[in-house]
């Protein structure tokens, strides 16, 4: 297990959302990106959570409406990585699964693409 305070954590979010390819974040539309330490039942198991309508699924969406929210764990992703190499990994994965979500890419597809 690696030790990564909360706003050095963020950092490394932010950091990995920096370098994700422009086509994926650029169709990114009212979409908020939030670090929590645990899931709300407090668990290790659940990386990230995407929180919102995915685009797929979208029928009238525009003004006044409550951004979606992608959520990145950091104790279950700290509890799961030994290096700050294996960290940055997994919170690319992560960012990727979950944005993948917003575009409305299911998890059995994440599954095929070997994101999941």
């Amino acid at each position: 297990m690696i030790d990564f305070d909360a706003e050095a954590f963020e950092r490394l979010v932010i950091d990995e959302l920096d370098r994700l390819p422009d086509d994926m974040v650029d169709g990114l539309d009212n979409i908020v990106f939030v670090v929590e330490d645990r899931p709300e039942d407090g668990s290790l198991d659940l990386l990230g959570l995407y929180d919102g309508l995915a685009l797929t699924e979208r029928d009238r969406y525009g003004m006044g409406e409550l951004p979606d929210r992608i959520i990145v764990y950091r104790e279950p992703h700290l509890a799961q990585c030994e290096t700050e190499d294996e960290l940055r990994d997994e919170i690319h994965t992560t960012l990727v699964h979950e944005i993948a979500h917003f575009y409305g890419i299911d998890d059995e597809r994440l599954h095929e693409l070997g994101w999941a």
